[in-house]
């Protein structure tokens, strides 16, 4: 009897303690999950659509050079993004395709740092391989019966379109009017579009998918990019990091092998 009593102890005692180490084990790993959460933090970008390509090549960069954050886009026509921002989408970085837009939400308060302009960028034609329109100038694009898709008037590549076409006397009649470049591109690549007016970067970005006809009249309407961060940013140190890889060395050259201009 004796003997069986102390088994029993110490089986029970044996059976507490496999407890309380599981038990401690879960605690443990409960705090070092909480802990890595609590670490990592996020930089959200509001970015003209153009910008898309780039600008994920350079959150990567980013990341990497910043273990523990994470870089988050929001890519769209600047006027889109500049309404979210005005209306209170949360946002830590704005970079825009034209400075009316940027102004817009300096304007709003969203912006309260000096926006710094860090790209450049003018229209070329696109179309489906091969061009089977016969596109060769700005002025075919009067053509009747031509399926001509371009931007609408309030995103940046529209108003540069406006521009462009109206210095030049050219009358279009575009059978859609988008609301971001890439809209635009997504019309003449699917074949939906005989041509389309869209920024040079986009279309060097589409490589085969279209067939590129440049015109001199483009260069009277560049467009100019600035960048800044959101006044209300809830990282503002990591987003004036990401704004200044932008502006830096490393995002000159970046903008520059996707074909933006210099500021």
């Amino acid at each position: 009897m004796q003997r069986s009593r102390w088994r029993g102890l110490g089986f029970t005692s044996g059976a507490a303690l496999s407890a309380t180490a599981v038990l401690g084990a879960g605690l443990l790993a409960g705090c070092g999950s909480s802990s890595d959460s609590a670490e990592t933090e996020t930089v959200t970008v509001f970015a003209a659509a153009s910008l898309k390509q780039v600008f994920t090549q350079l959150g990567t960069r980013y990341e990497s050079a910043h273990p523990g954050t994470k870089v988050t886009f929001s890519f769209a026509g600047s006027s889109d993004l500049v309404a979210q921002l005005n209306q209170g989408a949360p946002a830590d970085v704005f970079a825009s395709a034209d400075q009316n837009n940027m102004d817009k939400a300096v304007k709003g308060g969203r912006i309260t740092d000096q926006p710094q302009t860090f790209a450049t960028n003018m229209l070329t034609i696109v179309t489906p391989p091969g061009n089977p329109a016969h596109v060769d100038s700005l002025a075919d694009l009067s053509h009747a019966g031509l399926r001509l898709v371009v931007c609408a008037p309030q995103v940046p590549c529209g108003s540069a379109t406006k521009k462009v076409t109206a210095d030049a006397g050219v009358a279009i009649s575009p059978v859609s009017e988008e609301s971001s470049v890439t809209d635009v591109l997504a019309k003449v690549t699917s074949g939906q579009a005989d041509a389309g007016l869209v920024y040079v970067t986009d279309a060097a970005g589409a490589g085969a998918k279209v067939t590129t006809v440049n015109f001199p009249e483009s260069a009277k309407a560049v467009n100019t990019y600035p960048i800044a961060t959101v006044a209300d940013s809830k990282n503002a140190s990591a987003a004036k990091d990401f704004v200044a890889l932008v502006t830096g060395p490393d995002g000159r050259k970046a903008l520059q092998q996707a074909g933006f201009g210099q500021p």
